[in-house]
């Protein structure tokens, strides 16, 4: 054991970065002296470069390009926090943000809150301590105040909301037209003629899943349908099971619904697996309706129905808009950029082919 220990240790030292401070000590120059060198200033004589270069290369010194970065007061690194990446959404999201980020010369440190505002809220400190340029947040299930943003705002550091935004709030945001998503998912089940539609619900303290229901409840009035409220499921957090609980609700009904727009892809995943165990026909005798465009909508028999979030343009869309807050001196007014959502129509929907 002790043996084991000196060679932990003994491996410890010999990985230990090489600072500018300690070529400057071998070499018995001045840090500033190094730094030149190494950055090839034409009033440093070429054969101390080449000395410092020799060390460098034989001790494998690295610059530590934050710590340059910050002396400028310039770090280039962007703060993502988001709820979860295991699913599609949020995981292109941030493919988008990596890459218009990259383009403009910034690093990403991605945070999960894993759906729980006390994480959160340490993601917004360790960020902060990070000394990131600036944050983009989408909130989590469980966010019901802004206190937290608060402290980003009043460093001066920009701060950009996607996908999730507390309602009520005036903020700089990226969002997708959920309305509209709610409202063309609906619209399209009624084409099909579908009669009774119900409703699983999200988390109504958060702006998307109470404009996706009200997008949806508009469609119906619009086409003279009745509203059913005992047919709208409220699910808190909107997920597979409770899509499961949702459906064997529903099913209990007098008048059970003849088709299902869900403001989520896993719930209605789930309802696809209760009516399978009903032995109910999808779409002939349920349709059925999501929203994501999670990956496994086209793979599940039949392939579901879903409204496309642009999750990649957000995510760059998101990233233009910290840059322009960036150059903006004073910060002037909030800004939204609202993204227009696709209804891809699958199998799980069709009555009319």
């Amino acid at each position: 054991m002790r043996t084991i220990t000196i060679q932990i240790l003994a491996k410890r030292r010999e990985t230990k970065q090489v600072s500018i401070t300690d070529l400057a000590k071998q070499l018995g120059l001045s840090v500033s002296g190094v730094s030149r060198a190494l950055n090839n200033d034409s009033r440093i004589s070429q054969a101390t470069k080449q000395r410092v270069q020799a060390l460098a290369l034989q001790l494998n010194y690295q610059p530590n390009h934050l710590a340059a970065g910050l002396r400028k007061g310039k770090s280039k690194l962007l703060g993502v926090i988001v709820p979860y990446i295991d699913g599609r959404f949020f995981a292109v999201v941030i493919k988008g943000i990596e890459l218009a980020a990259s383009q403009a010369g910034f690093s990403v440190i991605i945070c999960q809150s894993n759906e729980e505002v006390a994480h959160e809220r340490q993601n917004i400190e360790t960020l902060l301590r990070a000394q990131v340029e600036g944050i983009l947040v989408s909130v989590s299930r469980t966010t019901h105040d802004f206190a937290h943003f608060e402290k980003v705002q009043n460093r001066g550091i920009p701060l950009v909301f996607f996908d999730r935004v507390l309602p009520g709030t005036e903020v700089n945001a990226v969002l997708l037209d959920d309305y509209t998503g709610g409202f063309i998912a609906t619209e399209h089940l009624i084409e099909q003629g579908c009669q009774r539609i119900g409703h699983f619900a999200g988390p109504q303290h958060l702006g998307i899943y109470t404009h996706r229901r009200q997008g949806y409840l508009d469609a119906l009035r619009k086409h003279g349908l009745p509203v059913a409220e005992e047919q709208i499921v409220y699910c808190d957090p909107i997920t597979l099971d409770a899509g499961r609980e949702a459906m064997r609700q529903v099913l209990q009904l007098p008048e059970r619904p003849d088709a299902i727009f869900s403001s989520s892809d896993a719930a209605i995943a789930g309802a696809l697996q209760v009516l399978e165990e009903h032995g109910l026909q999808v779409p002939q005798e349920v349709a059925l309706a999501g929203f994501s465009n999670e990956m496994f909508t086209s793979l599940t028999t039949p392939r579901l129905t879903s409204v496309d979030q642009c999750c990649e343009q957000m995510g760059e869309a998101a990233v233009r808009l910290f840059l322009d807050l960036q150059q903006a001196s004073p910060p002037t007014a909030t800004h939204h950029i609202v993204l227009q959502p696709e209804l891809l129509i699958r199998a799980s929907s069709l009555r009319n082919s």
